[in-house]
C-alpha cells in the first residue's frame, strides 16, 4: 500500500493523437530530489512529499515542478503531506521525537500541530477544509480520529470492540477508514462519532479497507480467497462492487469523485495507475498517457471541477529507478454543439445562433459571424461541411 504508507523531467508532456489528445501528464519531481510522490490534488494544488538531502519533506505544488514549496516545519526531521482541500494541507511532522498530525496553509511557517494531549503518535490523512481525519495512538491503541482544526477538537472514532482503527478519507459529514476486530480488518464508514460506525466488510471477505469517499460513494479494497480487489460501495456492505480489471492480479482504489475512481491494478506483475467509472469493465490504464519508460505507476487521488479532471500519483522512472510525483490532467474538447459558448451540450439557442451566422457567412472566408464562428472544421471557409458538422454534433449533444 504505497499511497498512504508514504503518506529529471520537469516540463509537461502533452499527448496529441486520438483519444489521448486531451490528457496532459506533468512530472512534479523537484530538482535535487531522489524520491517524490503526489498524494492528493484539489483545485490547482497538489501535495505530497519529496526526499531531499536524506530528509522526507512535506510539500505542495501548483501544477508544475517549479512551483514546489517545502512545507517541512522548523525542527522536523521528517514530514509528509497526505491531503489538501485546495487551501489547507494536512499530514504529519516528526518533531522532538514525536510524529504529530498537523495542518498547513501553504507555507512551512503556517504549520499547526493537531497532536492530542497524551498521544504517543498522530497523523492527519485527509481534510475537508474544516475537518481533518487520521489516527492518534492513545493508551497504546491507534484510534481513528477526527479534528476540527485544533488539538483540543480531537474526537475518537474508535469503536469500543476494535483493537485498531484509522480514518483515511473525509467528505462532508462522512469519514472512511479501517477498523480491526478479532484480527480482521473491516472497511469502515462513520458520520462524526464512534457510535456511528458502519462496517462495509462484504460477507465472506477475509479483509477490507476503505481509503476514500465522495460523501456518497466509498472506495478501497477487499481481500477474498488470497486476492485483493479494488472495491466500491455506496454506504453499506451489501452495496459492494468489485472493480478488479480482467487479468489483474491485485488492485486497490484510493479515491473517488462519486462517478470516477482511481487507484492501482497489477497486470503481468506491473503496477499501473488506474481509472474506473464504476465498473471493472470501465478500467483505463493511465500509464498509456505517459511518454518515456516507467517501471510502474499509481494513481492516488482524483479531483474535478465538473469539467477538468486532476489525478495525482507517481511513477517509477526506469532509467533512474526514482519514484517521481506525477499529475494527470484531462480537459474535454470544446463542445461543437455549444455554439454560443454557454457551457451546455447544445440547446435551441445554439441552433438558432448557428443558423443565423451560417446564413450570413455561407461561402465567406473565416472568421465570420457575430455569435460564434460557423467555420467549424477550420478550413477557412464557411460551407456545407460546417453545416453538416454542426447538425451531427447537435443531434448527439457535443
Amino acid at each position: 500500500m504505497l499511497a498512504r504508507s508514504l503518506a529529471a523531467l520537469t516540463a509537461p508532456v502533452v499527448l496529441a493523437s486520438g483519444a489521448h489528445a486531451q490528457w496532459t501528464v506533468t512530472n512534479l519531481h523537484p530538482v535535487g530530489s531522489t524520491f517524490s510522490i503526489a498524494s492528493d490534488a484539489a483545485g490547482n494544488q497538489q501535495v505530497g512529499e519529496a526526499l531531499i538531502g536524506g530528509i522526507f519533506r512535506a510539500c505542495t505544488w501548483n501544477g508544475d515542478a517549479d512551483s514546489w514549496i517545502d512545507l517541512a516545519p522548523a525542527g522536523a526531521i521528517d514530514s509528509r503531506a497526505y491531503a489538501t482541500s485546495g487551501t489547507q494541507q494536512v499530514g504529519s511532522a516528526t518533531i522532538d521525537g514525536f510524529t504529530r498530525a498537523g495542518i498547513w496553509y501553504g507555507t512551512a511557517a503556517s504549520w499547526l500541530s493537531l497532536h492530542p494531549a497524551g498521544a504517543a503518535f498522530s497523523r492527519a490523512l485527509a481534510t475537508s477544509g474544516t475537518q481533518q481525519v487520521g489516527s492518534a495512538r492513545v493508551s497504546g491503541i491507534d484510534r481513528a480520529s477526527l479534528w476540527s482544526g485544533t488539538p483540543e477538537s480531537w474526537t475518537t472514532l474508535h469503536p469500543p470492540i476494535a483493537s485498531y482503527s484509522e480514518a483515511w478519507g473525509i467528505s462532508g459529514s462522512q469519514q472512511v477508514g479501517l477498523v480491526t476486530i478479532g484480527g480482521v480488518s473491516h472497511a469502515s464508514l462513520w458520520r462524526g462519532s464512534a457510535l456511528s460506525w458502519t462496517s462495509l466488510h462484504p460477507t465472506g471477505a477475509t479483509g477490507s479497507l476503505a481509503f476514500g469517499t465522495s460523501g456518497t460513494q466509498q472506495v478501497g479494497s477487499v481481500d477474498n480467497g488470497g486476492t485483493t480487489h479494488a472495491s466500491l460501495w455506496t454506504g453499506s456492505a451489501a452495496s459492494w462492487v468489485n472493480l478488479n480489471p480482467a487479468d489483474s492480479e491485485y488492485s486497490v482504489a484510493y479515491a473517488t469523485t462519486g462517478t470516477q475512481q482511481v487507484g492501482v491494478a497489477v497486470i503481468e506483475g506491473v503496477s499501473r495507475a488506474s481509472l474506473w467509472s464504476g465498473t471493472a469493465e470501465s478500467w483505463v490504464d493511465l500509464t498509456t498517457f505517459l511518454t518515456g519508460t516507467w517501471a510502474e505507476t499509481g494513481a492516488l487521488s482524483i479531483w474535478t471541477d465538473g469539467t477538468t479532471i486532476h489525478i495525482a500519483g507517481y511513477g517509477v522512472e526506469s532509467k533512474t529507478g526514482n519514484l517521481q510525483a506525477l499529475l494527470w490532467t484531462f480537459t474535454p474538447p470544446p463542445c461543437t454543439a455549444d455554439y454560443n459558448g454557454a457551457g451546455d451540450a447544445g440547446d435551441i439557442v445554439d441552433f438558432l445562433d448557428f443558423m443565423d451566422d451560417f446564413g450570413t457567412c455561407q461561402g465567406q472566408p473565416s472568421p465570420c459571424g457575430t455569435l460564434g464562428n460557423p467555420d467549424l472544421n477550420g478550413d477557412t471557409v464557411v460551407d456545407i461541411v460546417d453545416f453538416l458538422d454542426f447538425m451531427d454534433a447537435f443531434g448527439t449533444g457535443c
